[in-house]
């Protein structure tokens, strides 16, 4: 079986949901003849047609309303939105009307659709490019937020989101899309939506996470175990709904615990995993919630990036400081 990357993954499972399900339509900017900016969709509209694979205009609101109405009619659209800067003009369809849809009509109608964007920092891109908007899109009720961090999550998660009754956003971290490659059969199984991952087991810290960080933050775990400290490290994949229940399970006999995300520290995601904690967890705790996060900056240009980005060596930091409580 040969190995594949990330981008490769979602070009894999993508052509299985067309190739199995009449449904599902593929839409976005230069999606079709060009096979998207990073090459996400190439071949697919050569094997399924310009109907099943359609190339739009330059109009993200466009592109997401037009994806609800295909969803609310029987439809089963993947929108893409080309870079993640680019999501802002389709956020008031996605509130108002794709996590609305269910609820309006009373559950008459769903609104089976998902918007993917290739999503976050670290590729030297310019501005507009490098966003990590996850926590403003899990503040919306009736949207499921996914990111997966490897190319075997990324096919199995996609499957998973295009067969859900519901909108879901796959963001997807542009970092990790040629990084490295697995092995992903083609066999259409889809993983659990609306659950963490476990990617080590740990009784020292639990380090939490997830998209491109898990990197970071499975290096910093290395650099730990070195250290004589033994972490797990959970990847949470579906940020909405959230599995608190893995975290907790973790935490709980850890003791303590480091989250990780790119995105602002202000109202960022690990906030509300943190108040998860002292809600559910607090007793379990021998120390204080460390974060780990980017900065309350837009991301910088490509010198000063990785400085932006949090490094093997905040987390490792945050985690002996933990440790150290």
């Amino acid at each position: 079986m040969a190995e594949i990357n990330l981008v490769e993954a979602v070009n894999q499972a993508l052509g299985h949901a067309l190739a199995h399900d009449p449904r599902v339509v593929l839409l976005g900017e230069d999606i079709g003849v060009n096979g998207g900016v990073f090459r996400a969709t190439a071949g697919l509209q050569a094997r399924f047609g310009a109907e099943r694979v359609i190339d739009t205009p330059l109009a993200e609101s466009g592109i997401a309303g037009a994806a609800i109405g295909m969803a609310a009619m029987g439809l089963a659209p993947v929108a893409e939105i080309q870079f993640t800067g680019f999501i802002y003009p389709a956020i008031d369809h996605i509130i108002n009307h794709a996590g609305r849809l269910r609820h309006r009509t009373r559950g008459r109608l769903s609104c089976p659709m998902v918007l993917r964007s290739p999503y976050g920092a670290g590729i030297h891109a310019p501005e507009h490019h490098s966003e990590s908007p996850e926590a403003m899109f899990a503040h919306i009720p009736g949207i499921r937020v996914v990111i997966p961090s490897t190319p075997a999550r990324a096919y199995g998660l996609l499957l998973a989101a295009m067969r859900d009754p519901d909108p879901v956003v796959f963001l997807e971290p542009t970092r990790l899309y040629r990084l490295f490659r697995e092995e992903v059969p083609d066999n259409g199984e889809a993983l659990p939506l609306d659950t963490c991952f476990t990617l080590r087991d740990g009784d020292d810290i639990t380090l939490v996470s997830w998209g491109a960080m898990l990197q970071e933050t499975q290096a910093a775990a290395d650099l730990l175990l070195d250290e004589g400290i033994a972490a797990a490290v959970i990847d949470v994949a579906t940020l909405k709904p959230l599995d608190m229940d893995t975290i907790l399970e973790s935490v709980a006999r850890t003791g303590r615990c480091v989250i990780v995300h790119e995105a602002p520290r202000s109202a960022g995601f690990g906030a509300e995993i943190a108040a998860n904690l002292a809600d559910a967890g607090l007793y379990s705790l021998a120390a204080p919630v460390q974060r780990v996060t980017g900065y309350d900056t837009v991301v910088p240009m490509a010198r000063l990036e990785y400085t932006y980005l949090p490094s093997v060596a905040r987390i490792a930091d945050a985690a002996r400081k933990a440790m150290a409580a």
